[in-house]
């Protein structure tokens, strides 16, 4: 079973002075990339937050929020009456120097500027520390749930695209015999035109074996077709598997360019074109395999 790196977990907590929501949510990234934003009363647990989150979740980029309401006596937001006279002050005197006109919503401007809204953080408790840590966890067991479940879907894909270019490779063995009777047809029939030129028959033979043997594709098509099953059998391995598979897929890769540049056959071109364009999805959808 694989997980996908894309997920989003949430959950909301209720406190004595406040509710809070939590929300977490993931893409894809090589390393794990954490960022978490929060009021600043909670600074003293940012840490607890990130390590908590660094056991469950092993790589992506990852999104951590956590806002809160005053809706249980709490604090309301109020304007900063002092920091916009401030902030106008210093407008007028800039509009006069420079010679432009002065705003003509002086509120629409200035309760965008910084710190105009000032809001009370209400106190912190120990009790409340640890409401909050469980709704992290909480939090984060939904982002596991979600990235399990997006795991299954690409699972589901990469098992349908495996299984096409297993068929692909299956449907180039009539066509590989087809193309050895024309090699040999188009020599022969090159050499009888040329009826100046006497040439030796046996010699002839081992030249044209020598050429098929360098058009054999029947080591490519065997290792295609084992890393097809290893892929399978990776994807069955649990969580974590992501870069294994990118890098099988890599090799899958170079065993279709080989058909493709072996192949002198304008079918088995058109077979390899069609095996490209199934492995190209599973490389896209790969990225986001933890």
């Amino acid at each position: 079973m694989i997980y996908s790196m894309t997920g989003y977990g949430k959950t909301v907590i209720k406190l004595p002075l406040r509710d809070m929501t939590i929300e977490i949510k993931s893409l894809n990234s090589k390393q794990l990339d954490l960022s978490l934003r929060a009021p600043a009363a909670y600074s003293g647990i940012e840490s607890l937050i990130r390590s908590e989150i660094a056991k469950y979740v092993v790589r992506g980029k990852v999104d951590i929020t956590i806002y809160t309401e005053n809706a249980k006596g709490g604090n309301s937001p109020s304007i900063n009456i002092p920091v916009l006279q401030n902030y106008k002050q210093q407008i007028e005197k800039a509009a006069e120097e420079l010679n432009i006109e002065q705003p003509s919503d002086w509120f629409k401007l200035l309760l965008r500027l910084p710190d105009s809204i000032t809001t009370e953080a209400c106190p912190t408790s120990e009790n409340e520390d640890a409401e909050i840590m469980k709704g992290v966890a909480e939090a984060i067991k939904n982002l596991v749930i979600f990235r399990q479940q997006e795991g299954a879907m690409l699972q589901k894909l990469f098992t349908q695209k495996i299984k096409n270019i297993a068929n692909l490779l299956d449907s180039v063995e009539p066509f590989e015999k087809e193309r050895i009777e024309k090699i040999k047809g188009r020599i022969t029939d090159s050499l009888e035109n040329l009826k100046s030129v006497d040439y030796d028959k046996n010699r002839l033979e081992q030249e044209i074996i020598f050429y098929i043997e360098k058009l054999d594709i029947n080591e490519e098509k065997h290792r295609l077709d084992n890393h097809l099953k290893y892929f399978m059998e990776t994807m069955e391995c649990g969580e974590g598997q992501g870069k294994k598979l990118g890098f099988i897929a890599q090799e899958m890769g170079r065993e279709i360019n080989t058909l493709g540049s072996k192949a002198n056959n304008a079918e088995m071109q058109r077979i390899v074109v069609q095996m490209k364009d199934e492995l190209e999805q599973i490389k896209e959808q790969v990225l986001n395999v933890l």
